[in-house]
């Protein structure tokens, strides 16, 4: 069984310092990239949710080689709780 997308989105944040949806989304395409969901603006949508809700926090944004933003992520205590809480740990990335 495969969690939510937006659930895998907040876990993959789980115990790490900082990611951005690139690097979120480089480690769930081996689970996810099949799925005709599994795109950037979907993605960048499902950070921006948990980022309304209290779970992620921005830390920290760049602009690239491709002249494209890249903010940075970080999961917030309420994000850890709800991980906690909700994802079973055999799910758990750390």
């Amino acid at each position: 069984m495969l969690l939510p997308s937006r659930t895998a989105v907040l876990n993959e944040l789980y115990g790490e310092k900082e990611l951005n949806v690139n690097q979120i989304m480089t480690r769930l395409e081996p689970i996810y990239g099949q799925e005709r969901q599994f795109n950037k603006k979907l993605y960048v949508e499902h950070v921006m949710a948990l980022e309304a809700n209290g779970l992620v926090e921005l830390t920290s944004y760049e602009v690239d080689e491709k002249d494209e933003l890249v903010c940075f992520y970080r999961m917030t205590q309420e994000g850890q709780s709800t991980v906690e809480k909700y994802v079973d740990k055999k799910y758990r990335k750390a």
